[in-house]
């Protein structure tokens, strides 16, 4: 054979030697791209096609790098890999050692996340000692967010249901994208300045927030210029940024993190619930305590009721009482003149055995004596008597209910004429008697 003429490769040949350039000049690169005909054979190997819009490239991941991803990739995942340009020589298919793999994007900003986090924590700006104390009872809350976000309105809504009395001011901020973290720095400068302005009511605590989002989503709140802003504000602060899993700079910088907006809300107006619910533990005892005193109060009544006199019978005693003075005036005017009329037919009998003139005109003028004394003491004794009886007239007309009569009140009766005290005791077509001042009538019950 000709010594000048060309080596002659086999295919094998070929493919072991483009294999040795391939992997001498491509030993470590990074790819990015996307999954497709991810395939997961029992081996435990993963095998898929990485692309993009003009192309693509066959990749396989042995089993022991496998073991060391942190996320499951799926068909359609935006991903950067690290690993080995090769080509599997039995084939002469072109393809890619795959040595790590993770996420497009989310890797080099946990990267970032991570480096600022240590550097701000190694500042001492997440320090327990330079954390503001959260107020127990906020009367001005601050909330920072946008004002489209459904998180302000679950903040609100958790202050309205637990806190309806504190004061809510909205401090309008973007909450995502390259605008976003001097939006929120000068939301937090507004809040200081409101302060400096409304000493008489200042905001004395802030709730920074906005719902859940991928990392690129909540990126903002990752700022270093809004953190140390944070460390700097005098104001204590709530976070409440993404969901419990979402965590950000914000989170560890500010005063208290809540893994929720809501959350932030139910924080600030933690003591305020507390207070609610224990004033109305005590509204109900109160109603409770005073549901029992109205019942014995009741009772007492009704007991005291009973051992009240009817006016009936009062009446009816003081009228006995009148008839039995009277009787007793009557028997004592009778006894008087009796007494009287024995003196008279002892002086008429003295008289008749009398024969002297002068005996018998003594005796007319005392006779006429006797009968002025007996007119004066009977008059006397009438007088004293009808004083007397005047007095217990008197009396009786305080205590009598028809004396009440004439303040406008009326003694209702039923046809038993009992007296009707209680509402419930008469039904719909029953007839009463009224008895007022001047007259009584007659009335029939109607329910309206």
């Amino acid at each position: 054979m000709p010594e000048n003429k060309k080596h002659i490769f086999t295919v094998a040949e070929l493919n072991r030697h483009a294999k040795d350039v391939l992997e001498d000049q491509f030993a470590e690169i990074s790819v990015m791209g996307e999954i497709s005909g991810i395939a997961r054979p029992s081996s435990g190997h993963l095998y898929f096609t990485l692309k993009d819009d003009s192309a693509s490239i066959r990749c396989a991941m042995f089993r022991q790098q496998n073991m060391r991803l942190n996320f499951n990739p799926e068909n359609g995942n935006e991903i950067v890999v690290v690993g080995q340009i090769s080509i599997y020589a039995a084939r002469g298919d072109y393809q890619m050692i795959v040595k790590s793999m993770e996420p497009h994007g989310e890797g080099a900003l946990m990267q970032q996340f991570e480096k600022l986090k240590n550097n701000l924590k190694e500042e001492g700006l997440f320090d327990t000692e330079y954390k503001k104390i959260i107020p127990k009872y906020p009367k001005h809350i601050g909330i920072i967010t946008s004002e489209s976000t459904a998180a302000l309105q679950d903040v609100i809504s958790a202050f309205e249901r637990r806190a309806p009395n504190a004061q809510l001011t909205t401090i309008p901020a973007i909450v995502q994208g390259d605008l976003a973290p001097k939006s929120l720095i000068n939301a937090i400068k507004n809040a200081e300045r409101f302060n400096f302005k409304n000493s008489h009511n200042q905001i004395d605590l802030l709730i920074i927030c906005r719902g859940g989002g991928s990392i690129e989503d909540l990126w903002c709140f990752n700022n270093e210029d809004l953190a140390r802003k944070i460390y700097e504000l005098k104001i204590p602060i709530i976070s409440g940024v993404g969901h419990e899993i979402d965590f950000t700079i914000v989170d560890f910088v500010s005063d208290i993190r809540a893994p929720t907006p809501t959350a932030a809300a139910e924080m600030a107006s933690e003591s305020y619930f507390k207070i609610h619910n224990l004033l109305e533990e005590n509204l109900r005892n109160i109603k409770l305590q005073l549901s029992k005193f109205i019942q014995n109060y009741s009772s007492y009544i009704a007991n005291l009721s009973k051992r009240i006199v009817s006016p009936k019978t009062i009446i009816r005693d003081r009228k006995q009482s009148l008839d039995n003075i009277e009787i007793r005036i009557s028997s004592l005017i009778s006894k008087q003149l009796m007494q009287e009329n024995n003196r008279l037919d002892l002086v008429i009998n003295n008289l008749k055995r009398s024969s002297v003139q002068s005996r018998l005109l003594k005796t007319k003028s005392e006779l006429g004596s006797i009968s002025q004394d007996i007119a004066r003491l009977i008059t006397d004794k009438i007088k004293n008597n009808n004083l007397h009886l005047n007095s217990l007239r008197q009396a009786l007309n305080i205590v009598s209910p028809y004396s009440i009569l004439e303040r406008g009140y009326a003694i209702v009766s039923n046809k038993k004429n009992e007296i009707v005290k209680n509402a419930n005791s008469v039904k719909e077509s029953d007839v009463l008697s009224v008895k007022l001042s001047k007259g009584e009538i007659e009335v029939i019950v109607k329910n309206e």
